[in-house]
């Protein structure tokens, strides 16, 4: 059986609305907000938002390794900036929440993806930001 076939008898995901997905593994059951056109989706889970990755050029590379060394936090969809946890020279720990916006009738808790430093904050409080706008610098 191949890959896909083994990981689908592991995962079960049902859309239960407009781009909100029910996902199951292991025993446990989380939600899953997922938008943007076919060709620039993205997901936000726990915390977290992943996106799909441009074609792996050396362009992409270089940028990839910029971005690694100065990490941005942004928005992933049009939101309101409920809470600013967090200012510039603040450390850190990775899964701490930095943002908390709220979007569709629901938080939205933006986490630190690893050990940080905060190098800007872009955003206040009561704010509506967009899609895409970089909220906070991380080094």
């Amino acid at each position: 059986m191949g890959s896909a076939g083994w990981l689908a008898r592991l995962v079960k995901a049902t859309r239960i609305g407009d781009g909100v997905y029910r996902v199951e593994t292991e025993g446990r059951s989380e939600l899953v907000y997922v938008a943007g056109p076919a060709n620039n989706r993205w997901a936000f889970w726990n915390g977290q938002v992943f996106r799909q990755t441009p074609a792996d050029s050396a362009a992409a590379r270089d940028s990839r390794v910029k971005r690694e060394a100065r990490q941005e936090l942004s928005a992933p969809m049009p939101a309101t900036v409920l809470k600013v946890l967090v200012t510039p020279g603040s450390k850190v720990k990775k899964g701490d929440t930095l943002i908390i916006l709220e979007a569709m009738k629901m938080e939205l808790p933006l986490r630190a993806s690893a050990d940080a430093t905060i190098a800007a904050v872009h955003c206040r409080e009561g704010e509506l930001v967009q899609p895409e706008t970089v909220l906070v610098e991380l080094v």
